[in-house]
């Protein structure tokens, strides 16, 4: 295999699935360009089998010679950057966090104590 990781190669659309295109290489090699790769977001409407595409190798696997292919990587800039959000345990608007389970609790542990009182007479 002549490929390396990062080279950007055109290829010829030899099958489209739901989860990606499968792409011919060279007469041997065949890779996958996944659903998550592709600039468009419907394979089935902008690609057509026999189609000639250009795309950029992704990652090679040395076990099974299986091929990840990117077109998001061939952008000037990259489409879906995700910025770095804060989780939060509760509601913004909504400030209330552990305090009403701690005010809560005593009131709680007395109803389960009564509770189990019952269950053993």
């Amino acid at each position: 295999m002549n490929f390396q990781i990062g080279q950007v190669v055109k290829g010829v659309i030899n099958g489209i699935q739901q989860y990606g295109i499968f792409v011919r290489l060279d007469k041997m090699n065949e890779g996958l360009l996944h659903i998550s790769e592709i600039n468009k977001t419907n394979p089935s409407v902008h690609y057509k089998v026999g189609n000639e595409i250009k795309v950029m190798i992704l990652d090679i696997d040395p076990f099974s010679d299986q091929i990840s292919l990117s077109q998001r990587g061939l952008l000037a800039t990259p489409i879906n950057i995700r910025r770095k959000r804060r989780h939060f345990w509760t509601s913004r608007s909504v400030k209330t966090g552990f305090k009403p389970l701690k005010d809560a609790l005593p009131q709680e542990i007395r109803i389960g104590i009564k509770k189990y009182k019952k269950y053993l007479a």
